[in-house]
């Protein structure tokens, strides 16, 4: 697994399969594969220097607006995981992020989530803010990630 690594393409972001995580067989609950790719997310802003707080008390939040997922295999407890993360699009006010989690060169999971920007005080769609978008637009990768050797 690569070190978190920032760059243009993408995003990396190492997750740790926790016993918590996991079900009474030892394989991550399937919710927490989500939960993993939400992680991933929030530490690719932060690395980007968007700091969701300091949007907030502007009045301007991220809301899920959908998200698929497709399981491939399972991971397991105590399992050394990778979220590869890029972003497919963005509009005036949405986000779709592309992620894929893997255990070494294995892709275990893959989802697409749409994040909407909202004016939190009216919870309606509002236009992504400059920096916000200028931001992620740079990003912008329409290819996704295929393997460790590749960064994201």
């Amino acid at each position: 697994m690569t070190s978190s690594a920032q760059h243009v393409a993408g995003f990396s972001w190492p997750i740790r399969v926790y016993y918590e995580d996991t079900d009474s067989f030892g394989v991550v609950y399937y919710a927490n594969y989500f939960r993993f790719l939400e992680r991933a997310r929030t530490e690719w802003l932060r690395a980007l220097g968007l700091d969701q707080v300091d949007m907030a008390a502007r009045g301007v939040g991220f809301v899920v607006r959908s998200v698929q997922g497709e399981y491939i295999r399972p991971a397991r407890f105590n399992d050394a995981l990778e979220v590869r993360s890029h972003i497919a699009s963005t509009s005036r006010a949405a986000v779709d992020f592309a992620q894929r989690l893997y255990r070494d060169d294995e892709l275990l999971f893959a989802g697409m989530v749409r994040v909407v920007s909202i004016d939190i005080a009216k919870n309606r769609p509002v236009s992504l803010p400059s920096a916000v978008r200028e931001a992620l637009r740079a990003c912008l990768n329409p290819s996704p990630p295929t393997s460790a050797a590749t960064p994201t």
